[in-house]
């Protein structure tokens, strides 16, 4: 839409704005975010202003068409200029494997937890990855905390690695804060180092974009500038990273007015409709407008332009089934991380541990498929059946196939990766599960993760839309 012309709801935003007021601003999807950001810089350019974005192409875009009065960056592109410099050769080094790590950090001895046993080289690697949960959080020690758990572990049996891990995080961060250190150093390291020294932005507007999926860290810092005007962006609907980390904080973000932008440009009005049939299960005021000159469809699919999946493994399969018909396939994402839990389970199967980091406790594939059939593993059970019913050599000879996107006659990807994509014609994969009935025949609610992913899903498609697994959602709501 053009940016000369604001809506009634742009008009608002871009007079609060202008006011000087703190904002919260939830944008629903295909809503003009980025334009109406546009429009609040052009209205303040008597004022310095950074907008933090959430990848570095976002960030190249909007650099290219903001005021020069906006400053338009990544977090960690502001981290680098501040801090990473000093770290710039240590950046880009090879990958380090665990043992390695461990012998950087003393690990010699093997961690007996009865049962299982976890070895130096793993012990490393949980020892950073407790450092890398540190760094997206917003505190200023690492902790027992930020330990994660391993998969197929005990209670007693995480309290034990937690114990033993601590003191090798706390020494693998000394290290990495060293410009004379060894371990691999990480762009989030010198995110990190540049958040604790409490940095103050020079600019009298800070807009922070993707709210909804913030790092604790950049969340924090970005809340800590008092001096500025703060301007947070996001859709509360499509927070899909809560699992690893992330944050809302669009909910508790200390702001003097929360504004919204309800008319979607990306798709027209029926496609609109569904995505308030869900947006209509969360707590939210926010129900989308579609654009009115897209004669939007929801209709079955013979020929998507891309299928969107809620596991790995379903992506996985739905390739395997395409490419058999002779099509060519991309995956968003790629297939090396499925490919990679193929090759571990080839090493179970034949009698050899692994090290990967999902696997790497168990000792036989029997072992894996059991904990599969568990409450606590059920994660990995769509994986697990891939495997079982496909084998590893056909999984890797797929992974191998795949196609780029610009050549690619269908896309596939999970509904988590189609985040901040949009296509022609999308299919929705019947791997999202209808909710249960309790035993007076109501519906169980739907976990509003479940919900968010289902919203995501649907607003990806611009002009016609299948919504395969995701149709019994009429049901639900009559």
């Amino acid at each position: 839409m053009p940016a000369y012309t604001p809506t009634p709801e742009q008009a608002a935003i871009i007079d609060a704005a202008r006011d000087g007021h703190n904002l919260i601003i939830q944008a629903g999807a295909g809503t003009g975010k980025t334009s109406t950001l546009k429009m609040i810089a052009a209205e303040i350019r008597s004022k310095s202003a950074v907008y933090i974005a959430y990848n570095r192409a976002i960030a190249d875009e909007a650099a290219a068409s903001f005021p020069a009065t906006v400053q338009c960056k990544t977090a960690h592109g502001l981290a680098m200029s501040a801090v990473g410099r000093k770290y710039r050769h240590r950046l880009n080094g090879p990958r380090q494997p665990g043992k390695r790590a461990a012998e950087l950090l003393g690990i010699t001895r093997w961690l007996d937890l009865g049962v299982q046993k976890v070895n130096p080289a793993q012990q490393a690697r949980i020892a950073l990855e407790t450092v890398q949960r540190f760094c997206y959080s917003a505190d200023a020690e690492i902790g027992v905390h930020h330990v994660p758990r391993q998969i197929g572990t005990s209670m007693d049996d995480h309290l034990a690695i937690q114990r033993v891990v601590l003191p090798y995080a706390r020494q693998a961060w000394d290290d990495i804060r060293s410009t004379d250190g060894r371990l691999r150093f990480e762009h989030d390291h010198y995110l990190k180092l540049w958040a604790l020294t409490n940095p103050e932005l020079a600019a009298d507007v800070v807009m922070l974009d993707e709210c909804q999926d913030s790092n604790p860290v950049v969340a924090q810092l970005v809340q800590s500038q008092d001096h500025a005007q703060q301007i947070a962006v996001g859709d509360s609907a499509q927070q899909l990273y809560a699992w690893r980390g992330a944050v809302d904080a669009l909910i508790e973000w200390p702001a003097d007015r929360r504004l919204y932008l309800s008319q979607s440009w990306r798709f027209g009005p029926r496609v609109a409709e569904e995505a308030n049939k869900w947006l209509s299960l969360l707590n939210t005021p926010l129900r989308l407008t579609g654009n009115p000159q897209l004669a939007s469809e929801v209709t079955q699919l013979e020929r998507p332009t891309a299928i969107l999946c809620r596991t790995n493994a379903a992506a996985m399969g739905r390739v395997m089934t395409l490419l058999k018909s002779g099509m060519r396939v991309a995956l968003v994402g790629g297939g090396g991380a499925v490919k990679r839990m193929a090759e571990a389970a080839r090493d179970l199967q034949n009698g050899r541990r692994t090290s990967h980091s999902e696997l790497f406790l168990f000792e036989t594939w029997a072992d894996v498929q059991d904990f599969a059939d568990e409450s606590a593993g059920r994660d990995l059970k769509p994986l697990v059946d891939l495997i079982d019913t496909h084998g590893v050599d056909a999984i890797v000879k797929a992974a191998e196939e795949l196609s780029e996107e610009k050549r690619a006659d269908v896309v596939v990807s999970t509904a988590h990766k189609s985040k901040g994509r949009e296509w022609a014609d999308v299919q929705i994969a019947d791997d999202f599960p209808e909710p249960d009935r309790d035993d007076d025949g109501e519906w169980n609610t739907v976990p509003d993760a479940d919900v968010m992913l289902a919203y995501v899903s649907v607003t990806r498609a611009r002009l016609r839309l299948d919504r395969g697994g995701l149709g019994w959602i009429d049901r639900y709501l009559s």
